[in-house]
């Protein structure tokens, strides 16, 4: 049919009732185009199979990559050169040889060892049965010829060897008498010798290889871009979104299909990932030490599920979670929230009251992501001493007891111990490497640059190493979120702003609607940029080495207010400088905390913001630029307007400024958008969503209030005031259509056009068009690459 399969191999063939040989998965087909010339053998490739079974799938006809199943690659396809459809008739005769023989043809204990089975060793000829024909002994040697010139160049040609094959056969076998039977071939019967004779063999290799006087040898370093089987969430994650379970044969993805994020389990010798019921708002998974069950966080709790599936178990209350890890005697250690100064807790895997679980170290405010060492009685964890994370990050072990911690690296986040008997950390955008004594828990040596394109999400890497040393990751060119700006209208039409894509986030329309203030990210930090819609261009508005983030207009629009990290020796306080860039950034507070500036009142008076304070978590803010005698409030000096035990964010001026808009957990585990009255707090909150909702936005042309979904969705709640009255209307759907996944470091991922008729945001991709999101990095042998690059340990 002119197809060239690319992935033949057992599991892809099936026999139906009627005994018809069915081939399926033709996920890495093409058409077939003719002999290859000579020079389109393309580049080596940089990337190879992660296992050996799973199926590669990235730019399925581009030369260079490596596309199939190891054990049944052609050695051209091995080799990532560009194949015909002789790459097929060789996976056919091994195929074949496997069905005569009952053994793998091309073994090995790892997928290096396997490819380089494929490119340099022979078959085993001696292990076909005796009294095989000679036309199909014949045909396999013509099928499993490394030289694809010399190989078989039509598969019809096999389907006639083999038929001359068993028209031979049937006219050798006799019949001692009329009612005889056909004759049992000797192959078959001397079937349970040759197996026994088979075991003996592998048992002696199996001694002699095991033997300890024989210096192991580690698989080949080796990358492998590889399909996750579900396009990946990387939204505002909280860790990893892709990990590997501890015996590397499963992967758990947090992911989303046509639907609100929730848990998938793909074990890598199938090619799609199984969704977990249950799991939906799902972040930041964990395995079990045996790999049988998933801890994850949703909805603000800390949950379980078996892996085969079932009722997830609810741990404990997580409002706003910061990794996990599941000890050896069956407890889980968790950082439930972002309040400055609450340390890590411990609760059973079966349920039951969490407790503290360790000390803060000296300078410290927050505890972060941490991972059980071998062994089950040391901690590995991040402590900051900021809450900007990027600032004051330190890695430090304590034992599993709880004691004081000891710092390992400064400067450095994320710390994992691989079993190499190293310590892998995050600092400035890059992973490095040291050398880990794990029996006196003290690194030795300098530490090295390992990896530059490992994705992160400002705390946290996206990244899980396996016990075997196995690093599995989400790089950093497809994790980065460079999307499109896209404009949107309630009939759900989408079109693009600007065609090309950026990291961008927090966008905030001038009040006349002409320019857009937007947060661009490169690398590791960002900076402010306005764009002018009329002549479709790009100004940098700031260049400071740290983040500079969340613009505010001012009511007037000549200056721009954001979030910055340029005073190192705070946190991300609240700046402001002309929006036409002339002049420099003046400050407008001091805090050792982060503070997010979010609205101005109409009057230009206030600022709203909020901050994230210690035995609070974040609180809303009023940041007066007047003096005000009826409410006391002092010019340049911030005062509480609300603070709870719950999280209450993006406080949100009304058009009227009588009211404030924002997003709490106070009414349950998730966000909700409420309102409240301005100055005065009295009579509670005003819920205006009702199943959860996010980053509110008022109209300026008519009395709606727009906010998110968990599952991405605009949505608008008319409102109307009655003195100090305010009634909302059942939220709606603003559009028939959502957006993409708002990036890493969003506080908004939208914005409302002055004119209320259009928002910006990210449209969906169109079909076919998001291929990379389901896309992660196996390396293979990470430990034997770390001991090449920073030698001296075991």
């Amino acid at each position: 049919h002119g197809i060239v399969h690319r992935d033949l191999k057992p599991a892809n063939v099936r026999l139906t009732p009627e005994g018809k040989v069915k081939v399926l998965d033709f996920g890495l087909a093409k058409a077939y185009e003719g002999e290859p010339s000579s020079s389109s053998s393309g580049r080596v490739a940089e990337l190879v199979e992660a296992s050996h079974s799973p199926t590669m799938s990235r730019h399925a006809t581009e030369a260079g990559m490596i596309l199939g199943t190891a054990a049944y690659m052609s050695p051209e396809q091995a080799r990532g050169k560009s194949v015909d459809k002789r790459a097929d008739i060789w996976a056919f005769g091994v195929v074949l040889y496997e069905m005569l023989t009952g053994q793998r043809l091309f073994a090995g204990e790892t997928v290096s060892d396997t490819l380089a089975a494929v490119l340099r060793a022979d078959p085993d000829w001696k292990a076909l049965p005796e009294d095989t024909p000679a036309a199909i002994n014949r045909l396999l040697h013509r099928c499993l010829t490394r030289d694809p010139k010399a190989r078989l160049h039509d598969i019809a040609d096999a389907r006639l060897e083999i038929a001359d094959a068993l028209g031979n056969a049937g006219s050798e076998v006799k019949a001692t008498t009329p009612s005889a039977v056909a004759v049992i071939p000797r192959w078959r019967r001397a079937l349970p010798w040759a197996v026994a004779s088979i075991l003996a063999i592998a048992l002696a290799a199996a001694l002699l290889l095991w033997a300890p006087w024989r210096k192991a040898i580690g698989p080949t370093p080796r990358r492998l871009l590889a399909s996750a089987g579900v396009e990946i969430w990387r939204g505002t994650s909280t860790g990893a979104s892709a990990i590997l379970s501890p015996d590397g044969t499963m992967l758990a993805v947090v992911g989303t299909r046509q639907g609100p994020r929730q848990l998938f389990v793909r074990k890598l010798d199938q090619m799609q990932a199984a969704p977990l019921a249950g799991t939906e708002g799902a972040e930041s998974p964990f395995f079990s030490p045996d790999g049988q069950w998933l801890g994850f966080f949703a909805n603000g709790k800390l949950k379980k599920i078996s892996v085969t599936g079932g009722a997830p178990v609810t741990l404990a209350d997580a409002p706003q979670s910061r990794g996990a890890a599941w000890t050896d005697d069956d407890a889980i250690i968790f950082m439930p929230d972002l309040t400055p100064g609450l340390t890590f807790m411990r609760v059973s895997a079966a349920g039951g009251a969490p407790t503290p679980f360790g000390v803060m170290g000296t300078g410290a405010i927050l505890q972060r992501w941490p991972q059980v060492l071998p062994g089950g009685q040391a901690l590995l964890y991040t402590e900051h001493s900021s809450t900007t994370v990027g600032d004051g990050a330190n890695v430090v072990v304590s034992s599993i007891k709880g004691d004081a911690p000891r710092i390992l690296v400064r400067g450095g986040y994320f710390g994992r111990y691989v079993s190499s008997g190293h310590l892998v950390y995050l600092s400035q955008g890059t992973l490095f490497a040291v050398r880990f004594d794990l029996t006196r828990l003290e690194v030795v040596g300098p530490a090295v640059p390992a990896l530059d394109d490992v994705a992160t999400n400002g705390s946290a890497g996206l990244l899980t190493i396996a016990p075997d040393g196995t690093l599995l990751y989400e790089p950093i060119q497809i994790s980065r979120g460079d999307r499109s700006l896209d404009w949107m209208t309630r009939d759900g039409r989408t079109s693009a702003l600007s065609a090309k894509k950026l990291n961008w986030s927090n966008p905030r329309f001038s009040p006349d609607g002409k320019r857009l203030a937007i947060q661009i990210r490169a690398d590791q930090e960002g900076d402010i940029w306005v764009y002018d819609l009329a002549s479709d261009t790009r100004t940098q508005l700031t260049f400071d080495p740290g983040t500079d983030a969340y613009p505010v207009w001012t009511p007037d629009g000549k200056r721009i207010v954001f979030s910055s990290e340029r005073d190192k020796t705070k946190g991300a306080n609240l700046y402001w400088m002309n929006a036409d860039g002339t002049g420099e950034p003046t400050r407008l507070t001091e805090s050792p905390n982060l503070q997010v500036p979010m609205s101005w009142h109409p009057g230009g008076k206030y600022l709203s913001f909020f901050e994230a304070r210690p035995g609070s978590s974040y609180d809303l803010m009023i940041l007066p630029m007047e003096g005000d005698a009826v409410s006391g409030l002092k010019p340049g000096t911030p005062t509480v307007f609300l603070s709870t035990k719950a999280r209450e964010a993006m406080p949100m001026f009304s058009p009227d400024g009588h009211w404030i808009a924002y997003m709490s957990d106070e009414l349950g585990s998730s966000y909700d958008v409420l309102v409240r009255p301005f100055p005065q707090k009295a009579g509670g909150p005003r819920r205006v969503s009702t199943e959860g909702g996010r980053w509110p936005f008022w109209s300026m042309t008519s009395p709606d209030l727009l906010f998110v979904t968990t599952t991405n969705k605009v949505m608008v709640a008319p409102y109307s005031v009655a003195g100090d009255v305010f009634t909302s209307g059942p939220p709606q759907p603003w559009s028939p259509i959502g957006f993409q996944s708002a990036p890493l470091t969003a506080v908004s991922p939208y914005a409302l056009h002055p004119d209320g008729k259009r928002v910006l945001l990210a449209a969906p991709a169109a079909q076919g068009a998001a291929e990379a999101q389901d896309k992660v990095v196996f390396y293979i042998g990470f430990g034997e690459y770390l001991k090449k690059i920073a030698p001296g340990t075991k």
